[in-house]
């Protein structure tokens, strides 16, 4: 339970920081498939935690820059 909160913290931190609908959409959805995906990559090496946090991090960022990108070419400043 702990390692979903702290994910969904760090997820929800990072969508904050995006400015467009498909920004903070994109940092949401990227948050929460990379933290997935970092989870059961970490889980391999018995560090689940760490990878989820990373995996999260990682995938908002990527999400809220991909969804930026849309928000520019449609003009949501």
């Amino acid at each position: 339970m702990k390692h979903i909160l702290l994910t969904l913290l760090t997820v929800v931190s990072f969508s904050s920081c995006a400015s467009g609908p498909n920004a903070q959409r994109g940092a949401v959805i990227g948050g929460l498939g990379g933290a997935a995906v970092g989870g059961i990559i970490g889980n391999q090496s018995g560090r689940g935690l760490e990878g989820a946090l990373i995996g999260g991090a990682v995938g908002a960022a990527g999400g809220a820059a991909i969804g930026n990108s849309k928000d520019r070419q449609r003009r949501y400043y």
